[in-house]
C-alpha cells in the first residue's frame, strides 16, 4: 500500500475525501495534519478524530497546525460547513488523543521515514506545508508528490463562476494563506493542482441510482455522504460541494482519469481585490521568465469517479 499523508481542514468535503482515501484500499494513511482553513486547526483536528471514529479507522495520528496563516489574520469563510463543521451531524466527542507533535514536524518526520515514497495530498491552505518547508528546505526532494486543491486557472468557466475565496478571483485555500501558497509553489515539489476548473464542475453529481445505493447502505461512509449531500442541497448548493477534496484523492489514485496541462503560475499576495488569485502567464511575447511550473488538472473522468466513490462507500 502506498504511504499517504493528508493535510486538511475538515470541513465536509475533507471528511468525505479522508473516508474515500481509506476505503479505496490503495493507501496506508500515515497521518492527518490539520490546518486553519474552513475552520481553525483546533476545530479541524477535533473533526478529523470524530470522522475517524465514525468510520472506525484506528491508529492514524492526527496532528494540529497553527490557528492562523503565516502572516495574516484568519479570514471568514463565506461557505459554512455547519455549526460543528461537519454538516450538523452532531458526532460524538472523540476519545482518541491529539498527537502531541506539531503538524509541520510530523510532515517532516513522515517524509524522512518514507523517503521518495510519501505522497501528500493538501486539501486546505498551505500553511503547514510551508512551515515544514521552512524548517526543511529539502522536503520537496523527499516526498514523491504533492497533490493539492489549489487555485483557479481559467481552464473552465466553473473556476470563476464558483470561486470559493472571499473575492471574485480566488480559490479559498490559496486566498487564506497566499504567502504560504507562493512558498510551496516555488519550492520545486512534484506538484499537481486540482483547481476550481475541475473541482466545482456540475458533473460531480450524485445520480438517482447513486442516491438509492447510498440510502440502502448501512455503512457509516454512506451515511456521511448522504448527510453531507443533504446539507449542501438544503443550502442551495450542488452536490459537488461535498466532493471537491475527493478529486485530489482520485487524482493521486487514478492519474489515468486526468488530463494534465503544465502552466506557469504566479500568486497575488497584495491586492485586496484579487488576493490569492493564481495568475497564469500565457503570453507569446514579453512573457516573464523564471516562473514556477505547475501541473494542473484540466479535465477529469467524472463518471468513473462518481461510480467509484459510491462503490467504496456502499
Amino acid at each position: 500500500m502506498r504511504p499517504l499523508l493528508i493535510d486538511c481542514d475538515p470541513g465536509i468535503d475533507d471528511s468525505v475525501a479522508i473516508a474515500y482515501a481509506l476505503r479505496s484500499g490503495a493507501f496506508d494513511l500515515k497521518a492527518i495534519t490539520t490546518v486553519s482553513g474552513n475552520l481553525t486547526a483546533d476545530a479541524c483536528s477535533r473533526n478529523a478524530r470524530q470522522l475517524l471514529d465514525l468510520i472506525d479507522a484506528p491508529g492514524i495520528p492526527v496532528a494540529q497546525g497553527p490557528l492562523k496563516p503565516l502572516t495574516r489574520p484568519y479570514p471568514r469563510d463565506p461557505f459554512s460547513h455547519g455549526s460543528d463543521g461537519l454538516a450538523e451531524m452532531a458526532l460524538p466527542v472523540s476519545s482518541r488523543p491529539l498527537d502531541p507533535r506539531f503538524a509541520a514536524d510530523l510532515i517532516i518526520e513522515m517524509a524522512n521515514a518514507h523517503p521518495g515514497e510519501l505522497e501528500i495530498t493538501a486539501l486546505g491552505p498551505m500553511t503547514n506545508i510551508a512551515l515544514a518547508l521552512i524548517k526543511d528546505p529539502d522536503l520537496p526532494k523527499k516526498v514523491k508528490s504533492l497533490t493539492a486543491i489549489f487555485g483557479a486557472f481559467g481552464l473552465h468557466a466553473s473556476g470563476t463562476e464558483r470561486a470559493t475565496g472571499d473575492n471574485p478571483a480566488s480559490e479559498w485555500n490559496v486566498y487564506v494563506d497566499p504567502e504560504a501558497a507562493r512558498l510551496v509553489l516555488e519550492a520545486g515539489f512534484n506538484f499537481t493542482a486540482c483547481g476550481l476548473d475541475v473541482t466545482t464542475r456540475r458533473e460531480l453529481h450524485l445520480t438517482g441510482a447513486h442516491r438509492a445505493r447510498l440510502a440502502a447502505s448501512p455503512r457509516p461512509e454512506a451515511r456521511l455522504l448522504r448527510e453531507v449531500t443533504d446539507f449542501v442541497e438544503r443550502r442551495g448548493h450542488g452536490t459537488y460541494c461535498g466532493l471537491i477534496d475527493s478529486v485530489a484523492i482520485a487524482t493521486v489514485l487514478h492519474p489515468e482519469w486526468t488530463r494534465i496541462t503544465p502552466l506557469r503560475v504566479l500568486i497575488e499576495c497584495m491586492s485586496p481585490i484579487t488576493l490569492g488569485q493564481t495568475i497564469v502567464e500565457r503570453r507569446e511575447n514579453f512573457s516573464w521568465d523564471g516562473l514556477s511550473a505547475l501541473d494542473v488538472v484540466e479535465d477529469f473522468d467524472f463518471t468513473a469517479f462518481m461510480d467509484e466513490i459510491v462503490d467504496a462507500f456502499c
